[in-house]
């Protein structure tokens, strides 16, 4: 913005110049008895006016409370070192006075009880209050906005991304756990015949998530199976353990053997986007389906451990901005404990009906060959398998792995910010 007013400055005349102009485009007002911030910004050459310039509002509460001083915060662990009851006197909280610094591009607060603080702009701009920036920071540093996607849809959703890649290079694995975040489901191509390629996957992400049947899995027809995955029948829609509070985020399955027979294909439907229908169209199914608690239950014994699971939850969960969190159904870890009231149980399996009918109706099917690794968000997708036949020459099977969301937000702020930075 001043590269233009500034090119023929002499280097006196230009520190002058520039501090000047900074000052005309930066201004602080002090407002409510001393208790509410203003910042006026220019947002370009011409704004020499009041319309020109755009406003951000800090209560001095929250202000005194975030000060950014060594007394006040610990740099190295990025950590408030104050306890809210230091701050939360009349004094502490009133400002007496506010400055605008040029040089450094930030706000002097002087404070009632002598405290002085210093805020950085661009950290003043990154947390305004504005609805705007909150709707940015909440869709692109919290969580990236999901795009629900119907069976139309799949082609042109469903990104293919090559293994290698992902292991060597940042970019590729960011844009991949993006796509995986903002569409739920994606394929990737040209893994080693390897039975690591799961671990390698999450090792690259961060840690595989250790569940009660190990931690890789595999998935294969087995005699006297314990798990309903572990057999050659059909596997209806359903999405992987729902009876763990601390749900698994993502399913990675890498088809190391493929079935020759002609089933073995995956089925998927985004539980989002089947959420997002009944809303539309059946409103009082969905009301029942968000405000129902369902008993899922997981009883059992494996590798020398026995569990017994148990969780209380909706079929559909939103979290506290009115977004998808969390689908849940597998029909076959649907406990009969049914812990509601009586009156409720007809309508809910009304409404339970109409979720799966919308479900299969937006079922997509597709097979995965070795090499290749299917992976999906676990809260998101419903999944599912045709049955399929083994002989004596070809028995299908796949390893698995789950990793946390936890874990792969906090890669991809890491990654933004670093490629940011470049």
């Amino acid at each position: 913005m001043l590269r233009g007013i500034l090119t023929n400055c002499t280097k006196s005349t230009c520190v002058a110049t520039t501090y000047n102009i900074l000052k005309r485009l930066l201004s602080t007002q002090l407002m409510n008895d001393g208790k509410l911030i203003i910042v006026k910004e220019g947002e370009g050459q011409s704004a020499s006016t009041t319309d020109d310039r755009r406003e951000m509002k800090f209560p001095t509460v929250w202000l005194r409370d975030n000060c950014q001083c060594s007394e006040c915060f610990h740099d190295t662990t990025k950590s408030r070192k104050i306890n809210w009851e230091r701050c939360s006197t009349e004094t502490a909280i009133r400002a007496t006075q506010v400055t605008v610094d040029c040089n450094e591009k930030a706000i002097n607060v002087d404070w009632q009880d002598a405290h002085k603080s210093k805020y950085d702009l661009k950290w003043l701009r990154q947390r305004d209050f504005s609805a705007e920036q909150r709707k940015k920071y909440i869709e692109e540093v919290y969580k990236p906005k999901e795009i629900m996607w119907g069976q139309q849809d799949f082609n042109d959703i469903l990104k293919i991304y090559d293994f290698q890649k992902i292991i060597a290079n940042d970019l590729d694995l960011y844009n991949w756990l993006k796509s995986l975040a903002v569409y739920g489901v994606s394929i990737i191509k040209n893994a080693p015949h390897d039975t690591t390629v799961c671990r390698q996957l999450a090792d690259r992400i961060g840690f595989i998530k250790r569940t009660t049947y190990g931690e890789e899995f595999e998935v294969k027809s087995k005699e006297n199976a314990r798990n309903y995955a572990y057999l050659m029948t059909p596997l209806p829609l359903h999405i992987d353990l729902p009876y763990y509070e601390y749900i698994a985020g993502i399913n990675i399955l890498h088809c190391l053997v493929q079935s020759k027979s002609t089933g073995g294909a995956n089925l998927l439907t985004d539980g989002f986007y089947v959420a997002e229908k009944l809303k539309q169209n059946y409103p009082q199914y969905y009301e029942v389906l968000l405000k129902t608690p369902v008993d899922w239950y997981d009883i059992g014994k494996d590798s020398g451990m026995e569990f017994h699971n148990i969780w209380r939850e909706p079929v559909i969960n939103v979290d506290c901005d009115g977004r998808y969190h969390r689908i849940n159904h597998n029909t076959t870890k649907r406990d009969s404990h049914f812990t509601v009231p009586l009156e409720i149980v007809d309508l809910w399996y009304e409404a339970y009906d109409k979720f799966l009918q919308i479900a299969y109706e937006s079922t997509v099917e597709f097979k995965t060959n070795p090499g290749e690794l299917f992976v999906f968000n676990n809260r998101r997708m419903l999944h599912g398998r045709t049955a399929f036949i083994d002989s004596s020459e070809n028995k299908r099977h796949l390893i698995g792995a789950y990793v946390d969301w936890d874990i792969i937000y906090s890669k991809m702020r890491i990654l933004k910010a670093k490629m940011e930075n470049v």
